[in-house]
């Protein structure tokens, strides 16, 4: 989910600020390489602080 997400989001977000043109395909892998990294921990990680954090909240 990560990979996928990362890969849709970083290719529209460098296609509208860096247009396309010859050095986009570079562009667009280096800021996709660097959104996974972000987007891979951020997804594993946070679900399992969420959970325990709402397990602590009571809900009326």
């Amino acid at each position: 989910m990560a990979l996928g997400m990362s890969c849709i989001i970083s290719f529209f977000t460098s296609l509208f600020h860096i247009g396309f043109d010859v050095s986009f395909t570079g562009k667009w892998l280096a800021a996709w390489r660097n959104s996974f990294l972000i987007a891979f921990p951020a997804a594993y990680f946070l679900p399992k602080g969420i959970r325990k954090l709402l397990l602590k909240v009571k809900f009326v």
